[in-house]
C-alpha cells in the first residue's frame, strides 16, 4: 500500500539518507551485533514509518510513480541489508549462485491463479483434485489420456512430481528427477555452508516472527517493543474491511456519504476493499477518521451487522505492510534454495517457549478468521512454497493442522469470508494425500474428528435426537452452508481406499465408523410426513436441507462400503455396528403394539398394524440403507458363505428389515396415485429426489436391495402377504371371491387402487428383476452400467452429456460410461448445429425391460413406444418380454420363489379373471401387462433352470405345473392358463395379443423339455425354437399379406381423388386461368432473375447507356401482409412499403482506430475507400400498405406506453427508435422503404453524345447553375453570364411523380436512414439527407458484392428473394429521393462529385483521388444527375447516355488509382514475348502516370502483364458492384453467364456494362480528352503526400474481412485469458474476460472497475468497446463460460452456442463439464457469415422474442 503524496518527494532528509545508506554496512554492523533482533526492530521502527504510508490514500496508491518509489525504498532501504546479511555477499550473485548449486525439488508447486487452466487426467489422477498446470501437462503423458479442464479458482497448486497423486506418469519432461537426486534423501541444508545456515535460522525467525506479530496485533494505536517510532504525529487512517454480507451498492453509497467523495472514487475503494480485504478511506488525524468511521458504523448497521472500520495509526498500518512485503520476501528468497526452505520451515514450526500450539505457524493458523484478505493470501501462498513443498515438514504441518482442525473450523464457522481464504481450505492440499490422510487417521483420528465436529455444529434435533431443520433462519443456513466443507474434508480422507490395512488403521476406522453411524442415526427417520386430509397443508415444511446433506454424503457412504469391502474383519465388525445401530433405532418405533395375523391362499402371517396413509413416514433411512449395502457387500465377498458363524445372521428379523423401506416405497406408490395431494409441493420433490440420479445410489436402489435381502430370508407367501398389508391391498385379494373384484362405489378410491395395485406388482418385478448389482445377481459393475446405458438409449439416440447425467457419478465424478459406450452405441457426428448423438446397436434390443427400475413414468412411456415401433419397423411382433437375468449369487438366490409362491398366483389369477370380464372400472391395462410380465419371467427362469440342469433332480421351479391347476374350491374358476388362453383373442386387448402368444410358445417349450428331460435326461432346444419358428413365419406371412391389400386400397382411393381434380378444373376453367396470370405477375422478382425471353437474347443485354433494356414494360403485382389485398405498384398509386432494418456497420472497415465522425459537422459526401463506417439496409421482404403499417405501428406505441406503466424494463426491440418486428415473420426492423415502378426503356430515337460532347454540355450547365446559386445569394446578376445551352432552364421546377402517400413514405425512409447513419435528431431540411439514402444504398451493394465473392457464388440468381428486393427497393428508391429534397440540395451535391472527376475551379477543397471510394462515387453520380438532367427540356439527351459516360469517367478513375496504389514487388514469370494489346496500353498508362508524379513516386514496372493482372483483380469488385446498381436501377435482366460461376465472367460483366472488355481502350479512344483530367488528379497535392509517405491505407482488391484467427485448442484462449489483467486496477485479475471476435482486444466485462462513460451512462467494457469497434454492433467469447456474446447497442444482447466443441460434438458452455474442446471450424464460419451478412441484430431479436429471460439481463453493464 503506498501514498499517493503526489509530486512534493519524501523529506529531503531521507532522499539524502537514501543516497549514504549502504546496505552492506548496515549489514556488517548487524554481523557483529550482540542482539541482531534488537538491532534490526531499531532499524525497522526509524524506517518502516518514513517509507511506507506517508499520505492520504495511505492504502492503495493512485500515482504508480509513487507506488515504485515504496518499491525501491522497501528494496534498498530494508530488505537489501537483510539479502546481505543472510548470503554474505552481492544479493544478485549469491542468490544465482545458490541456485546453481540448489537440486530443484521434482515437484512443480506452480500456484495456480484465478481463471487459470488445470487439467485432471481421468485414468491417472489418484482422485479429481490432482491436477497439473498447462506447461506441465503439455509435457506430460497425459495429454493422450482421457483429460477433463478446468478453470481454477484460484489458491490450488501443481501435483506434477508428486507421486502419490497420480497412479502412473507423475513427472512431466522438466519435473523428471534425475538419477542422481533419486536416491539421496539427505538433509538439504546439510549443502548450505554452516555459517550461512546459522546467519539464515536467525534472520527467519526475526523476520517471520515480525512478520506473525504483526499481523495478528490487535492494538490499533501501540507497536510491540522495540518496534515504536522515534517520533510519534497524529497521524491516523480510518481502515475499512471486507465482509461477505454487505454488496458492492451498499459499500459505494455508505462511502460516498461518509467521506464525501465522488462515484468513481467510492467504486475504486471499494473494489480495492473487495480484492485487499481492507482499504484506508481517510487520512488525518484521530478526530477527523473517528467522525468517518462513525458515519460508516451507523449508515451499515440497519439491515445486518456493520462494516467493520478501524481507525488506525499510521506506524501501525504502515508496519502491516512492511510485514506482507517481508512475507512475500521470504517466499521468494526460499525459491533460490531447499536448504533455505527447510530452514524456514523448521523456525515456522518450532515450538515455542509456551508450549503446545505456541510455534509462529500455529500463532498464524489460530488467528487466520481475524486477518484481513489479502494478509490471509500471503500467508497461505507462504506456507505453500514452504510447507507443503517440502514433504518431511509437510506431515508435521499436517498433525497440527489436524490437532487444530475442531478449533480451525469452528473460527471458520464464525467468519465471515469465503472459504477459499480461509486456512481451512488448505485442507484440500493435505487430506488429499492418502499416506497422510491415513497417518493422520491412526495418529490424531482425523475421521472420528471430522466426524464429530460436524455432528456438533448441528445442534437443531427434535425429541428423538434427530436432526430437524424445519424453519430455518438465515443465520442458521449460512452456519449449515458452513458445515458442508466439513463434509468436503471427509471425502479427502476417504477418497482413495487402502490396499493394505494395520491392526490401528482398523480400529480407528471402526471408531470413525460408530461415529459416522451417530450421524447417520441423527438422520434416520428426519423430515416425517403425515399424510393430510380434509385440508391442504398449511405452510410447506422445509426438506431441501435435509436432502442436501443427503447429497453430500451419498459419496461418502459408498466411500465407507467401498473401504469396508476390501477388508473382511472391518466388514464383519462394521455389519455387526451397523445392525446394532438400525435395531436401536427399531427400538423407538411406536408400532409393535397390535400385532394382526394375515392370512390368503393357505398362507398366515404375523405382522402388526401400520398405515402409511394414516401414520409418519419417513423417505430418510439412512441406517438401514447402509445395512444393505454392507449386506450385498457380504454377499460379494462371500464373506457370508466361508464365516456364517461370524456373522450375526440369527439376530435379523426379516420382517423388521423390510419394515421402513417398504413403508418409504408405499409412500411414493401413494404419492403416485394422488392419495397425498394436499401435502403440497414439498413432498413431489422429496419423492423427486428420491429417485433422481444424485440420490437414488443410496436411496431408492438400497431400498430395493434390502426388500430382496428381507425377502431372500423369508417365506415369498409371508413376504407377499405383508406388502399386500402396507400397500393396503390385502382386503382385495383375501375376500373368498376375490376374482369378483368387489364393487367400489367412490370411484376415485377405485382409481387409486387400481394405481395402488399396478406400483405393487412393479414393485415385486423389481425385486425379482433388478439383479444387476455386483453381490445380488453374478455381475461385474461393468454390466451395471451397461443396462443403464442400454436402457437410457432405449428411450431414444442421446448426447454424452445426456447419458452422463442419467449416471450415478462416484467420489472421482466418474461413472463408467466410456468403458461401456462404444461396445452398445454408435456415435452419429452433429452438423453445423445440434450435437452428436449415440444410438443404440441394435443387437442389444433383447436386454430391453420395459420395467427397468430407473424409469420414470415418461421415460417408460417413451420407451415402450420407441420399442414397439422398432420392432414393427423390422417386422416383428410387437410383445416386448422379459429379456433373459442373470443368475442370482447364494445369499440371494431364493429370491426366484418368489415366483411361484401361492400369493403371486392367486394375484396374477384374480387379475387375468378381471381381464376376462372387463365390467365397471375395477382392473387397467397396465395391470394386465406388469401380471404377463411376471408370467414370463416365472417362465424364464424355468427355461433356464431346465436348460442348466444335469437330471430331473434338482429342478425346484415348476410355474408350468401351477398354472396349470385350476382354481381353489370356493371359487372355482380356470386355471392361469386357461385364462390366457381365453384372453389371446380377446378384441379389447388386441396391443398384448403377441405377449400372450409368446407366454403360450414358452409354455408349450418348456412342455416339450420337460417330457424330453423325463424321458432322455439330456436336454435339446432346438424343436422348441423349430416350432416357435413356424408360428412366427405364419404370423409374418399373414401381416404381409394384409400390408399387400391396404396398398392396393391405398392406391384406388388416390386414383379415384385426381380424377376428381382434374375434372373440377375442367369445369371451372376461366377461373384458374386468371389466377395463374396474377401468379406469374406477383412472383415479379424471381422473373426479374430467371434467363430472358426469346427475343431479347439475340440482343446481348445491357443494363447501362442508350441501348439498354428496360423492365417498365412487367406490372408489378403485390400483396400486402396485413390486409391481404393486391395492389400494383404506380408511382401515383397508395403507397406500399417494405419492412426494413437500417443499421451501422463496420463490417467492410479497413480501419477500425478512426475515430466515429461528429454527427454535427460530419460531411458525407466522399466515402474513403477505407469504409470505416457504412450504413446498412436489410429487409425480411415482407410488403405491406403504408397505411397499414402506420395503423400497426400505432398499436404497438401504444401498446408499449401501456407496458412502460406496468412493467419497468425493455423489451427486445426498442419502439421510441422506431423499432418493431415484421408483423408476419417477427424480424427486427426499423424503417420501411417505399417500393416505386421500374424505370422506363429509354427512346432509342434520341442521338447520344459522345463522351466530349457531354462533358461540354455538362461543364455548361454546371456553370450556369452556378450562376444561379450565386444570384440567390448575392441577389445580384454580375454582368453576362455564362451561355445557356439550349433547353436547359434553370428555373424549371419539375413535377413530382408520386403521390403523396408515396413522398410522405420516401420523408420516412429518408429520416430513418439519416437519423440512424448520423445518430442525431430527424432534421427534413438537412442538405446531407439524400446523401445518406445513397450511402446507404451503395453500401449495402457493396456488402452484399462481397458476401458473393466470398461464398463464391453467382453474382445473379443466388440472392435469397428477400435480399433481392430489399436491393431492387432501395436503389430504386435511392434514385427517387431527390424528388423529395430542394432541387438546390441536389445540384450542389452533383456538382461537389462532378469536381472530383472534372476539376472545377469554382469548387474548392475537392479531396484527392486516393481518398475517394470509386463505386460510392459512381453511385452518387448517377443518382444525383437525375435532377440536373430534369432541367433540360430540349428532349434531345437521354439520362442514360450520361450514366454510361459517368461510369466510363470513374471506371478510368478507378485504373488510376489501382495503378497507383498497386505493389508489384514479386515478379512472377516476365514473358519475353512483346505482350498483348492490353499489356502494351497498361504500360503506356502507368508511365503516363509516372511521368505526371515524376518518377521517383511511382516504382517502374518492366512487367506489363503483372500490372494487367494487378489491374484486371482490383477492379472487378467495382465492376461486379456497378453490374448489380444498374442492374436493380434499370431492371435489367442479367445474361446467362452470370447466372453461374465459372469461365467467361468478365467479358460477360463488361458487356452487361457496355464497356471494352479491355478496359484500357476507354483511355486509349478518350486520350486526348483525358490526359489533361489524369494530370489534374495526379497533381493534386495529396496523392503525392500519400505516396510519398507511404500512408496508403487501402489497396485494391480490398480483402474481405474475417473475424479473428481463434486457436484450434481451447485451452490456449483460457491461458491467455488467466494472465490477463484488469488494465484499470493495478494488475488485478480480470473476473470475467472477454475477447473481441472482431479485433481480437481482450476485455475486462462485467466488473465495476472498467465501466467507461457513453452517452451519459455508465456501460461495461464489452458494450463500450462496440461503440468504436462495430458501430454499437458486438460479437464477443466470453473466455471463462465459452460463450459467443452478442451486444447491439445498450440494451439488447444474447448468447449464442460457441465455435468449441468437445470430442462428443457438443458445447461446453460454463466450462461445467470440462472435456478438452476443439474449435469447429464450420460454427465459427456460421459466425461470421452471421457478422458478414449483418445478421446480428437479427439473432438478438429473435432470442430476446423467443426467451423473456435475456431481456431483464443489463447488457449494458457486461
Amino acid at each position: 500500500m503506498a501514498a499517493s503524496q503526489s509530486e512534493r518527494d519524501l523529506p529531503s532528509a531521507l532522499c539524502s539518507e537514501f543516497l549514504n545508506f549502504s546496505a552492506k554496512d548496515t549489514a556488517s554492523l548487524w554481523l557483529v551485533a550482540a542482539d541482531l533482533q534488537q538491532e534490526v526492530y531499531r532499524h525497522l521502527a526509524v524506517y518502516v514509518p518514513r517509507i511506507l504510508c506517508q499520505g492520504p490514500s495511505g492504502g492503495s496508491s493512485n500515482s504508480s510513480r509513487e507506488e515504485q518509489r515504496e518499491e525501491l525504498a522497501c528494496q534498498l532501504l530494508l530488505l537489501a541489508p537483510l539479502e546481505w546479511l543472510l548470503l554474505g555477499e552481492e544479493p544478485a550473485s549469491g542468490l544465482a549462485l545458490l541456485q546453481e548449486k540448489n537440486q530443484p525439488s521434482p515437484l512443480c508447486g506452480h500456484v495456480f491463479k484465478v481463471g487459470e487452466p488445470t487439467y485432471s487426467c481421468r485414468e491417472c489422477a489418484a482422485d479429481p483434485t490432482c491436477v497439473l498446470c498447462m506447461q506441465c501437462f503439455l509435457g506430460s503423458v497425459h495429454k493422450e489420456h482421457r483429460y477433463r479442464m478446468t478453470t481454477s479458482g484460484g489458491g490450488g497448486f501443481c501435483d506434477c512430481g508428486d507421486a502419490e497423486a497420480w497412479k502412473k506418469g507423475p513427472y512431466c519432461q522438466k519435473h523428471t528427477p534425475t538419477a542422481s537426486n533419486r536416491d539421496t534423501e539427505e538433509d538439504p541444508v546439510a549443502q548450505l555452508p554452516a555459517d550461512m545456515v546459522a546467519r539464515g535460522y536467525s534472520i527467519f525467525s526475526i523476520i517471520l516472527k515480525y512478520a506473525v506479530d504483526m499481523l495478528t496485533w490487535e492494538q490499533e494505536d501501540q507497536l510491540p517493543a522495540g518496534l515504536e517510532p522515534p517520533d510519534r504525529g497524529d497521524t491516523y487512517y480510518c481502515m475499512l474491511f471486507n465482509d461477505e454480507v454487505h454488496t458492492y451498492e451498499q459499500v459505494i453509497y455508505t462511502l460516498q456519504k461518509a467521506v464525501n467523495c465522488s462515484q468513481k472514487e467510492a467504486v475504486s475503494f471499494a473494489t480495492t476493499v473487495d480484492r485487499d480485504g481492507r482499504k484506508s478511506v481517510r487520512y488525518g488525524d484521530f478526530q477527523f477518521c473517528e467522525q468517518a468511521k462513525s458515519v460508516i458504523v451507523r449508515n451499515t448497521s440497519r439491515q445486518s451487522k456493520p462494516l467493520r472500520v478501524e481507525v488506525m495509526h499510521s506506524s501501525v498500518v504502515a508496519h502491516q505492510c512492511f510485514a506482507l512485503k517481508a512475507l512475500s520476501w521470504l517466499g521468494q528468497v526460499i525459491q533460490y534454495s531447499d536448504g533455505l526452505r527447510r530452514i524456514l520451515c523448521q523456525v515456522g514450526l518450532q515450538r515455542g517457549p509456551e508450549g503446545e500450539n505456541s510455534s509462529l505457524v500455529d500463532q498464524l493458523m489460530l488467528n487466520d478468521s481475524k486477518m484481513w484478505k489479502g494478509a490471509r493470501n500471503i500467508y497461505h501462498q507462504l506456507l505453500m512454497n514452504s510447507l507443503l513443498m517440502d514433504l518431511k515438514y509437510k506431515k508435521i504441518f499436517a498433525i497440527q493442522f489436524a490437532k487444530n482442525y475442531r478449533r480451525l473450523q469452528t473460527d471458520f464457522m464464525e467468519d465471515d469470508h469465503e472459504r477459499v481464504v480461509s486456512v481451512t481450505s488448505l485442507s484440500v492440499q493435505l487430506f488429499t494425500v492418502p499416506t497422510m490422510a491415513r497417518m493422520l487417521m491412526v495418529e490424531e483420528n482425523l475421521m472420528t474428528t471430522i466426524i464429530r465436529t460436524f455432528v456438533d455444529h448441528l445442534r437443531h434435533r427434535d425429541l428423538q435426537g434427530r436432526f430437524q431443520f424445519d424453519r430455518y433462519t438465515a443465520q442458521q443456513a449460512f452456519k449449515f452452508g458452513r458445515v458442508q466443507s466439513l463434509i468436503g474434508d471427509l471425502k479427502y480422507v476417504l477418497i482413495s481406499r487402502p490396499s493394505e490395512w494395520t491392526d490401528q488403521l482398523r480400529l480407528k476406522f471402526l471408531e470413525g465408523l460408530e461415529a459416522f453411524l451417530e450421524l447417520l442415526k441423527c438422520m434416520q427417520g428426519m423430515d416425517p410426513v403425515v399424510r393430510q386430509v380434509g385440508q391442504h397443508i398449511e405452510m410447506e415444511p422445509e426438506w431441501e436441507a435435509a436432502f442436501t446433506l443427503q447429497m453430500k454424503l451419498t459419496h461418502i457412504i459408498s466411500m465407507i462400503q467401498e473401504w469396508c469391502s476390501t477388508d473382511e474383519r472391518v466388514l464383519i465388525e462394521a455389519y455387526r455396528k451397523c445392525l446394532s445401530a438400525l435395531s436401536h433405532c427399531h427400538s423407538s418405533l411406536p408400532d409393535g403394539e397390535q400385532p394382526i395375523s394375515l392370512s390368503l391362499a393357505g398362507h398366515c402371517v404375523e405382522t402388526f398394524r401400520y398405515q402409511v396413509s394414516q401414520d409418519k413416514v419417513s423417505i430418510h433411512l439412512p441406517v438401514c440403507r447402509l445395512l444393505a449395502g454392507l449386506h450385498v457387500l457380504l454377499s460379494r465377498t462371500e464373506v457370508a458363505s466361508r464365516f456364517p458363524e461370524q456373522l450375526p445372521l440369527g439376530e435379523l428379523s426379516p420382517p423388521l428389515l423390510i419394515e421402513l423401506p417398504l413403508r418409504c416405497l408405499v409412500l411414493c406408490a401413494q404419492v403416485h396415485a394422488g392419495m397425498w395431494r394436499r401435502n403440497g409441493f414439498s413432498l413431489i420433490n422429496q419423492i423427486y429426489y428420491y429417485h433422481n440420479v444424485k440420490c437414488r445410489v443410496e436411496m431408492f436402489d438400497k431400498d430395493i436391495i434390502m426388500l430382496q435381502a428381507g425377502a431372500s430370508m423369508m417365506d415369498p407367501n409371508h413376504f407377499l402377504m405383508i406388502v399386500l398389508s402396507r400397500f393396503e391391498l390385502f382386503h382385495i385379494f383375501s375376500s373368498a371371491d376375490c376374482r369378483k373384484r368387489y364393487r367400489e362405489a367412490n370411484k376415485d378410491v377405485v382409481q387409486q387402487q387400481n394405481t395402488l395395485i399396478e406400483e405393487m406388482l412393479h414393485l415385486i418385478i423389481m425385486v425379482v428383476c433388478e439383479r444387476y448389482v455386483s453381490g445380488v445377481g453374478q455381475v461385474e459393475p461393468f454390466d451395471e452400467v451397461r443396462r443403464e446405458i442400454i436402457h437410457q438409449l432405449s428411450i431414444r439416440p442421446m448426447a454424452h452429456s445426456e447419458l452422463v447425467k442419467a449416471l450415478p457419478e462416484n467420489g472421482n465424478k466418474e461413472t463408467g460410461l466410456e468403458r461401456v459406450i462404444d461396445s452398445v452405441a454408435s456415435f452419429k457426428k452433429p452438423g453445423v448445429t445440434g450435437r452428436g448423438l449415440y444410438e443404440l446397436r441394435p443387437e442389444w434390443n433383447k436386454h430391453f425391460n420395459l420395467y427397468f427400475h430407473h424409469y420414470s413414468r415418461a421415460d417408460q412411456s417413451k420407451a415402450e413406444e420407441a420399442q414397439r415401433k422398432l420392432r414393427r419397423q423390422n417386422g416383428e411382433d410387437t410383445a416386448l418380454p422379459p429379456p433373459v437375468p442373470p443368475p442370482l449369487c447364494p445369499l440371494f438366490a431364493s429370491l426366484v420363489n418368489l415366483l411361484q409362491c401361492d400369493v403371486l398366483l392367486a394375484v396374477e389369477g384374480a387379475v387375468l379373471q378381471w381381464a376376462v370380464e372387463p365390467s365397471g372400472g375395477g382392473w387397467t391395462e397396465s395391470m394386465l401387462q406388469r401380471v404377463l410380465h411376471l408370467v414370463g419371467m416365472a417362465l424364464l427362469e424355468e427355461h433356464q433352470q431346465l436348460e442348466n440342469s444335469s437330471g430331473d433332480d434338482d429342478i425346484t421351479f415348476s410355474y408350468t405345473s401351477k398354472i396349470t391347476r385350476p382354481g381353489e374350491a370356493p371359487s372355482t374358476s380356470g386355471s392361469v392358463l386357461a385364462l390366457l388362453e381365453s384372453l389371446q383373442n380377446a378384441p379389447h386387448l388386441e396391443i398384448h395379443k403377441d405377449m400372450i402368444t409368446w407366454i403360450l410358445k414358452m409354455v408349450a417349450n418348456i412342455k416339450t423339455m420337460r417330457e424330453r428331460s423325463s424321458s432322455i435326461s439330456t436336454v435339446t432346444i432346438s424343436q422348441g425354437q423349430g416350432k416357435e419358428e413356424t408360428v412366427r413365419d405364419k404370423d409374418k406371412a399373414e401381416r404381409k399379406r394384409k400390408a399387400e391389400m391396404a396398398r392396393l386400397r391405398r392406391e384406388k382411393i388416390m386414383a379415384q381423388m385426381s380424377e376428381m381434380q382434374k375434372h373440377f378444373i375442367n369445369e371451372n376453367k376461366e377461373l384458374f386461368q386468371q389466377s395463374l396470370e396474377e401468379l406469374e405477375a406477383s412472383t415479379s422478382a424471381a422473373a426479374e432473375n430467371s434467363p430472358p425471353s426469346m427475343e431479347l437474347s439475340c440482343v446481348s443485354q445491357v443494363c447501362v447507356g442508350p441501348r439498354r433494356v428496360g423492365g417498365a414494360e412487367r406490372r408489378q403485382l403485390v400483396t400486402c401482409i396485413l390486409c391481404q389485398e393486391e395492389q400494383e405498384v404506380r408511382g401515383h398509386g397508395r403507397a406500399m412499403v417494405l419492412a426494413a432494418f437500417v443499421q451501422r456497420s463496420t463490417v467492410l472497415s479497413k480501419n477500425r482506430r478512426r475515430n466515429l465522425p461528429n454527427p454535427e459537422h460530419h460531411d458525407p459526401l466522399f466515402m474513403h475507400p477505407d469504409l470505416s463506417l457504412g450504413i446498412h439496409t436489410a429487409s425480411c421482404g415482407h410488403i405491406m400498405h403504408a397505411t397499414c403499417w402506420q395503423r400497426y405501428f400505432e398499436a404497438v406505441q401504444l401498446k408499449e406506453q401501456r407496458r412502460q406503466q406496468r412493467l419497468r424494463g425493455h423489451t427486445s426491440y426498442d419502439v421510441e427508435n422506431g423499432e418493431f418486428l415484421c408483423p408476419l415473420c417477427e424480424c427486427l426492423s426499423n424503417t420501411v422503404i417505399p417500393l416505386l415502378p421500374h424505370t422506363h426503356t429509354p427512346d432509342h430515337s434520341v442521338d447520344h453524345p459522345s463522351l466530349e460532347v457531354w462533358l461540354k454540355t455538362t461543364s455548361q450547365q454546371v456553370a450556369v447553375l452556378h450562376s444561379a446559386h450565386r444570384k440567390q445569394i448575392d441577389g445580384v446578376a454580375e454582368g453576362a453570364g455564362p451561355a445557356v445551352p439550349e433547353g436547359f432552364r434553370v428555373d424549371f421546377i419539375p413535377q413530382n411523380p408520386f403521390s403523396s402517400s408515396i413522398s410522405e413514405m420516401i420523408t420516412t425512409f429518408s429520416m430513418s436512414t439519416y437519423k440512424v447513419g448520423l445518430k442525431v435528431n430527424p432534421n427534413e431540411q438537412d442538405q446531407r439527407v439524400p446523401v445518406l439514402i445513397w450511402s446507404t444504398c451503395a453500401y449495402t451493394i457493396q456488402s452484399i458484392e462481397r458476401l458473393l465473392m466470398d461464398e463464391e457464388k453467382p453474382l445473379f440468381g443466388s440472392l435469397p428473394c428477400r435480399q433481392d428486393d430489399c436491393l431492387s427497393s432501395l436503389t430504386r428508391f435511392s434514385s427517387a429521393c431527390w424528388t423529395a429534397a430542394p432541387v438546390t440540395t441536389t445540384h450542389t451535391h452533383f456538382i461537389r462529385l462532378l469536381s472530383a472527376l472534372v476539376p472545377d475551379s469554382q469548387v474548392e477543397n475537392t479531396p484527392c483521388i486516393l481518398d475517394i471510394d470509386m463505386f460510392h462515387l459512381l453511385v452518387y453520380c448517377v443518382l444525383s444527375y437525375s435532377s440536373v438532367h430534369s432541367l433540360d427540356q430540349s428532349g434531345r439527351s437521354v439520362v442514360d447516355s450520361a450514366h454510361l459516360h459517368l461510369l466510363h469517367l470513374v471506371t478510368v478513375a478507378h485504373l488510376v488509382q489501382i495503378l497507383l496504389t498497386s505493389t508489384t514487388e514479386e515478379v512472377c514469370m516476365d514473358q519475353d514475348s512483346v505482350g498483348s494489346e492490353e499489356e502494351e496500353l497498361t504500360c503506356q498508362l502507368h508511365n503516363t502516370l509516372r511521368k505526371h508524379l515524376n518518377s521517383s513516386v511511382l516504382p517502374e514496372v518492366t512487367s506489363g502483364w503483372q500490372l494487367f493482372r494487378c489491374i484486371k483483380v482490383g477492379i472487378l469488385p467495382f465492376l461486379r458492384a456497378a453490374a448489380l446498381f444498374f442492374h436493380y436501377l434499370n431492371s435489367t435482366a442479367p445474361p446467362a453467364d452470370l447466372l453461374v460461376t465459372g469461365p467467361g465472367q468478365w467479358e460477360a460483366l463488361c458487356s452487361y456494362l457496355s464497356l471494352p472488355s479491355n478496359l484500357l481502350q476507354l483511355y486509349q479512344s478518350q486520350h486526348t480528352l483525358l490526359e489533361p483530367l489524369i494530370n489534374r488528379w495526379c497533381c493534386h497535392p495529396g496523392v503525392r503526400q500519400m505516396l510519398q509517405e507511404g500512408g496508403v491505407s487501402v489497396r485494391y482488391p480490398r480483402e474481405s474481412n474475417q473475424l479473428i484467427e481463434l486457436p484450434e485448442d481451447y485451452s490456449v484462449l483460457i491461458n491467455q485469458a488467466s494472465s490477463f489483467t484488469c488494465p484499470r486496477s493495478g494488475g488485478d485479475k480480470s473476473r470475467a474476460p472477454t475477447l473481441c471476435l472482431v479485433c481480437g482486444s481482450m476485455l475486462c466485462s462485467q466488473s465495476y472497475c472498467c465501466q467507461t462513460e457513453v452517452d451519459g451512462e455508465d456501460v461495461g467494457a464489452c458494450t463500450a468497446h462496440t461503440f468504436t469497434c462495430g458501430a454499437g454492433l458486438g460479437l464477443f467469447l466470453r473466455v471463462r463460460e465459452s460463450q459467443v456474446l452478442f451486444v447491439a447497442g445498450k440494451t439488447k444482447g444474447c448468447f449464442y452456442p460457441p465455435p468449441y466443441l468437445d470430442d462428443y460434438g457438443e458445447t461446453d458452455q460454463g466450462l461445467k463439464r470440462g472435456n478438452p474442446l476443439h474449435l469447429c471450424v464450420d460454427r465459427y464460419r456460421k459466425i461470421e457469415r452471421l457478422w458478414r451478412q449483418h445478421g446480428v441484430a437479427e439473432v438478438i431479436g429473435h432470442a430476446q422474442e423467443a426467451n423473456q429471460t435475456l431481456v431483464a439481463i443489463d447488457w449494458q453493464h457486461l
